[in-house]
């Protein structure tokens, strides 16, 4: 997407008096870079994803953007999380020791580890906020997520494709169910097979 697309884009959420958010997906150093150079000059209020901590905090420096980084090891594209509980828990306080505003955890995407059992080891190792990301594609797994603490989530390919709830037709349909997911409260619609 271009600067002016992204420009106008971020203009929308923020006079929705929204919290906006960048995610670095690329596992290539000068493309995160180039993430974090974005973040900057959009002013979006938090940077997640890449594991060039110490250089994305020098880029963002002087900004009010938030930084949350990848703890564990992210690996490929779509990435997966190698890494085990204490892992992730030492790189958390790590990052929170170096100045990152928290963490940015691919809990469902783990190849060695339980995705809460990250969690709770991400929650109890940082103070800062808790994002997770991948493969959040159910009611169930929003609500395991809240009980353990996280702060947020995001959800891309499991709208688009239709799986987060897929009785339903459209990307409205689907966006409608994820915020009431968000909201704690079961969809009057869903299945048993959905939670």
């Amino acid at each position: 997407m271009d600067a002016a697309t992204l420009t106008a884009l971020h203009r929308r959420i923020k006079d929705t008096g929204a919290i906006s958010y960048l995610e670095v997906v690329s596992t290539d150093r000068k493309r995160a870079l180039d993430s974090a150079r974005m973040a900057a000059d959009l002013g979006v209020d938090y940077l997640m994803g890449g594991t060039w901590v110490s250089e994305t905090l020098e880029l963002l420096d002087g900004t009010p953007v938030g930084y949350l980084p990848f703890p564990g090891t992210p690996i490929g594209h779509p990435t997966q999380l190698g890494g085990t509980p204490e892992q992730v828990a030492n790189q958390c306080r790590r990052f929170e020791e170096a100045g990152c505003a928290g963490v940015d955890l691919l809990a469902y995407r783990a190849t060695e580890s339980a995705p809460l059992d990250l969690v709770h080891s991400a929650r109890q190792a940082t103070s800062g906020r808790l994002v997770v990301a991948g493969d959040i594609d159910r009611p169930s797994r929003v609500r395991r997520l809240a009980e353990a603490g996280v702060d947020a989530f995001t959800v891309g390919s499991a709208a688009l494709a239709g799986t987060f709830a897929p009785h339903l037709p459209t990307l409205r349909d689907q966006l409608t169910i994820i915020l009431q997911a968000a909201d704690h409260t079961t969809p009057a619609d869903a299945t048993r097979e959905d939670l």
